[in-house]
């Protein structure tokens, strides 16, 4: 709580608790969400025909996006497994900001 009352907003303070996943991980969170709402619109689909009631399509359906929200939006370690190698500092060059003001 003491984030809070120094005024840290709470956007970083979730930004800096949770890590982010990487590139790959974004990738292979889009495909296992792919194919999970796929798979469940499918079997919805036919379970829905076979019921002759269109709500149960829905249902299936839902519990898919249910299931694949809860698998693919927290980042887990699944989805970390290749972080970027980002590049030192370089010390004693000054920005683009100083070198326009020089010219």
């Amino acid at each position: 709580m003491g984030n809070f009352v120094s005024g840290t907003p709470l956007i970083s303070y979730i930004a800096n608790k949770f890590p982010s996943m990487d590139y790959e991980g974004q990738r292979l969170a889009e495909k296992c969400y792919q194919w999970i709402i796929v798979l469940f619109g499918v079997v919805g689909f036919i379970w829905g025909y076979f019921c002759q009631q269109y709500i149960q399509t829905v249902y299936v359906l839902g519990a898919g996006v249910l299931l694949a929200t809860l698998l693919v939006i927290p980042p887990w370690p699944m989805f970390r497994r290749h972080p970027l190698q980002w590049q030192n500092s370089r010390k004693g060059r000054q920005g683009r900001q100083d070198k326009a003001k020089t010219s």
